[in-house]
């Protein structure tokens, strides 16, 4: 059984941009408040008429564009949402119709904030067991759409986005591009992240996930990486969910990776859910922060207090 390789990213982010000081006209807050409790200061918000499948299209064509490979290569899409309006069709087989994509295997994944590297974990592992050769990973939230613009606690957080991988079986006696997956959840708390409801909205315990993050997690992280036989010092980048700022430099601290980029893509996006990762390991890489065969822990956490991290090498 041949491993996966990520071999190129891509990210889109509506124009419309939504300030902290724009949020003070709207609920009873401040850039000082937000700034110091979250860390973000702007949040990019799609409008009505950028449905969440436009935006995972947008990032998908551009990561296969990078990656010079034709929508007639791709035998699975997968698309990691947790804002999925319609049952069906589902998200990836809107995103496959917009690309033109022939005949793919469709899925959607939803485990919320940690959808993404749940997502590439069952990509890989469908590319190791022969049942697809190219599989385009996608993750894409519109998270104004379930916001509750009237809790102060939680609409400051929330950002619309999507980033996307595009995910090759390696060749005979190359070395693996991702590693093994390291994921589970706490199926008890997992009413401390919620999206429900008519119309959903998204709720949550801040204080919950606060210190279940900066508790359990950097263990579970450190057991990624020795599952990929990597130290958390040897690390090129760490690209945590970008959950809260305050949530995110602890834990990369904690992990121990002292010599690694770690993207605060939070700062300027907000918490976009299943698009989180891919957004700020795309915007890593375009900035040339990271290059091809770096080391890089990708680890999403969330909704269902679920989990799931693995070391990839830097397309």
């Amino acid at each position: 059984m041949r491993g996966s390789r990520i071999t190129a990213v891509g990210h889109y982010q509506p124009a419309r941009v939504l300030t902290n000081e724009d949020l003070a006209g709207m609920v009873d807050t401040s850039d000082e408040w937000i700034r110091s409790r979250v860390g973000i200061r702007t949040r990019h918000i799609a409008g009505p008429e950028e449905p969440v499948d436009e935006l995972a299209a947008h990032a998908a064509a551009k990561a296969l564009a990078a990656a010079g490979t034709a929508p007639g290569e791709v035998d699975l899409v997968m698309v990691a949402t947790s804002t999925a309006i319609d049952r069906s069709p589902n998200m990836a087989a809107r995103v496959a119709a917009r690309l033109g994509i022939p005949g793919p295997a469709a899925i959607d994944v939803n485990v919320v904030c940690a959808g993404f590297t749940h997502a590439l974990a069952s990509a890989d592992h469908t590319l190791r067991a022969g049942a697809a050769t190219r599989v385009l990973v996608i993750g894409a939230d519109k998270m104004s759409e379930i916001a509750d613009w009237t809790d102060r606690t939680t609409c400051v957080l929330l950002g619309d986005g999507a980033g996307a991988a595009v995910v090759e079986a390696c060749a005979e006696g190359e070395e693996p591009g991702i590693g093994p997956v390291e994921w589970g959840s706490v199926p008890e708390m997992g009413n401390a992240v919620r999206i429900e409801g008519t119309p959903p909205r998204f709720a949550q315990e801040g204080q919950s996930v606060y210190r279940w993050a900066t508790t359990r997690l950097p263990a579970i992280a450190r057991r990624t990486c020795e599952r990929s036989g990597v130290e958390p010092a040897d690390l090129a980048a760490v690209v945590l969910h970008q959950a809260n700022l305050r949530i995110i430099e602890p834990l990369a601290q904690k992990i121990g990776a002292v010599n690694a980029v770690v993207a605060r893509d939070v700062v300027d996006s907000g918490n976009t859910s299943a698009a989180s990762i891919p957004l700020a390991l795309s915007k890593l890489v375009e900035r040339g922060e990271i290059t091809t065969g770096d080391p890089v822990l990708l680890f999403g956490f969330g909704g269902n207090l679920s989990y799931a991290g693995q070391v990839v090498r830097c397309p």
